[in-house]
């Protein structure tokens, strides 16, 4: 033992020979048990995925090509009539049933403090509502995941869906449309410090989508071919860009928007990939409560209602989509 100046050094005694047989004895009893938990230490925990999502290997199942004369923001001119089977059966029921998002801030989302539902796609099915019964709160909103949108219509288990859904030929071979009532378009999602300036910068990376979306198509038919990640709900792909398992989410621009106020670690990149025009889908079929929903919306962009709930979530109203007929 090194002397400690001012401090006097006290020699331990050895112990008798005895005593040292009894303790080592002692310590071999006491030995720990061979332990098969992992180390302590050293290791990261898998960061868990969100139930359901897929990595394709090849895009989506090609729909039969559209004829070339199909004009899908065309839909049925409205009448003054007020009338029908539909809208008949609704108001017999006393409520509208109406397919929504409750994962995409600003459009269709819940309220954390109130759980109420919220946004610019929720405020136009109210006042779908509004028209239809004189209430807006004469609603029931039933959640809908994107690829659940069209099932839903075509079982009766909504009466409408207003869920930013672009209107394609494809869907209008399984479900009706109204006029497009907002106008958006495909861009991409990155964390603040990427280096991507836009989709053709993902070749071979991980880029995130919902399943059932036309985002996910583009996405899996993109050059050079990024890996595209299909998951249920938006929120799930930006839990997967926050957590590093995806590269980027492109979708359109309403969306990011909501992530990007969500999440100031992220931006949104590149032009505008695709037009997005977004309609209120209806049971095939249902014609005159598409007719009624068109007669609605060319009031709602004359009288000021429509720049009114676009400025109370998206921002400054720019001009609201022309409405384009077929009949």
């Amino acid at each position: 033992m090194a002397a400690v100046e001012g401090v006097p050094v006290t020699r331990p005694r050895a112990a008798p020979p005895a005593l040292l047989a009894v303790a080592l004895l002692l310590l071999a009893g006491c030995a720990p048990v061979p332990s098969s938990a992992p180390p302590i230490g050293g290791a990261s925990a898998e960061v868990p995925r969100p139930a359901d999502a897929v990595e394709l290997t090849a895009p989506p199942s090609a729909a039969e090509a559209a004829p070339e004369s199909c004009d899908p923001t065309a839909s049925l001119r409205p009448t003054a009539q007020a009338g029908g089977p539909t809208l008949d059966r609704i108001r017999a029921r006393g409520r509208l049933v109406a397919g929504v998002d409750q994962n995409t801030y600003l459009m269709g989302f819940r309220n954390p403090s109130s759980g109420e539902l919220e946004g610019f796609d929720v405020d136009m099915a109210r006042e779908v509502a509004r028209a239809v019964l004189g209430d807006p709160a004469a609603i029931r909103f039933r959640v809908l995941t994107s690829d659940e949108r069209i099932p839903a219509l075509e079982r009766g288990e909504v009466d409408v869906v207003v869920r930013t859904m672009t209107v394609t030929c494809e869907r209008w071979r399984r479900v009706d449309f109204s006029t497009v009532y907002h106008q958006a378009g495909q861009r991409v999602l990155v964390p603040a410090n990427s280096t991507a300036i836009g989709l053709e910068s993902l070749g071979g990376r991980k880029v995130c989508a919902t399943k059932g979306s036309s985002s996910l198509a583009f996405v899996a038919r993109a050059r050079p071919r990024p890996v595209a990640v299909s998951v249920p709900n938006w929120t799930d792909c930006l839990v997967m860009l926050q957590q590093g398992q995806v590269d980027a989410i492109s979708t359109d621009d309403t969306i990011l928007a909501g992530f990007a106020a969500q999440d100031p670690y992220t931006k949104v990149v590149g032009p505008r990939l695709t037009a997005e025009p977004y309609g209120m889908a209806f049971p095939k079929g249902a014609e005159d409560f598409v007719r009624f929903t068109n007669a609605l919306l060319e009031r709602l962009r004359a009288d000021g209602t429509w720049a009114a709930v676009h400025g109370r979530w998206l921002g400054p109203p720019p001009a609201p989509p022309a409405a384009v007929y077929r009949d």
